[in-house]
């Protein structure tokens, strides 16, 4: 049950990064997409809490803001400095490096949490490693470094998104409800996305912006409350690589749109992606 958890949080959460490519596509404000998406996604958190009656810890227990604080600062940060190594460097480079952060989690699951690791489960991770490197290749992408602070970049992007990805399983060990603790992440990343929204674009790119970011939001609340509840029925290492492959839905809704064809690199990821989840249901 856990792996279909797994696999669905990476399936909607990457819903959300294909509404962000949308809205990049279509011009949108980059500052309000960001603001409208943690909005949106703290509306969902904040209703779910609300359902499920966990939303009194956020009066009651300091570490679900301390740990939403640091949650927040993964997610936000993490997508600020990303930007930022796009701009210096090539996305082909930039882009698996930064998702070698699920490197991180998985070697916290195994040497902290002492999560078992069998030869089939290696192999099957290893195969959705490699099936989110392939996806980021661009072939036609020159490979070159304009700047030394490129590195720079890319080393905080690991380390942020390590945050997000792994402070869920750390506060899962404490015993903390993931809910309140992603409504105080969001809330918290929305309050970071606030000032350079009241200095960016016009009302048109701020119109598209909003619209993207508040659907984006939705499959980022629905992508990491799946998240969630994968690392607490399932492995950290095995949880986390599964919900990496996101960015393979990115790729196939872009096909599927904008009619990109499907490159040969592409297609090995997604064999690669198959058969790293059949492996690892060995």
């Amino acid at each position: 049950m856990w792996m279909l958890i797994a696999i669905g949080s990476a399936a909607i959460f990457g819903l959300a990064g294909l509404a962000m490519k949308i809205s990049q596509m279509r011009g949108g404000s980059n500052a309000t997409l960001l603001l409208a998406l943690y909005v949106s996604g703290a509306a969902g958190f904040a209703l779910h809490g609300a359902v499920e009656g966990t939303l009194n810890a956020l009066l009651t227990d300091w570490r679900i803001w301390a740990a939403g604080a640091v949650v927040g600062a993964g997610s936000a940060w993490g997508n600020a400095v990303f930007m930022k190594a796009l701009a210096y460097g090539p996305a082909s480079l930039t882009s698996p490096l930064v998702n070698m952060n699920i490197v991180l989690v998985i070697a916290m699951g195994i040497w902290l949490y002492d999560e078992p690791f069998s030869g089939s489960e290696a192999t099957g991770v290893g195969l959705l490693l490699l099936a989110i490197i392939l996806i980021a290749i661009r072939r036609q992408e020159p490979i070159t470094i304009r700047e030394k602070t490129w590195g720079l970049y890319v080393a905080a992007g690991i380390l942020l998104f390590s945050l997000r990805n792994g402070g869920l399983k750390v506060t899962e060990e404490l015993q903390l409800e993931a809910t309140p603790i992603l409504l105080a992440a969001y809330a918290l990343s929305a309050l970071w996305f606030l000032p350079p929204l009241l200095r960016s674009g016009d009302r048109a790119s701020r119109r598209i912006g909003w619209r993207w970011g508040l659907l984006a939001g939705l499959f980022s609340y629905g992508g990491l409350q799946l998240y969630a509840m994968a690392l607490e029925t399932g492995k950290a290492n095995l949880a986390a690589p599964i919900f990496a492959t996101n960015g393979l839905v990115i790729a196939l809704g872009a096909i599927l749109i904008y009619r990109e064809r499907l490159t040969p690199l592409q297609s090995a990821a997604f064999v690669c992606m198959m058969a790293g989840l059949v492996v690892i249901r060995l």
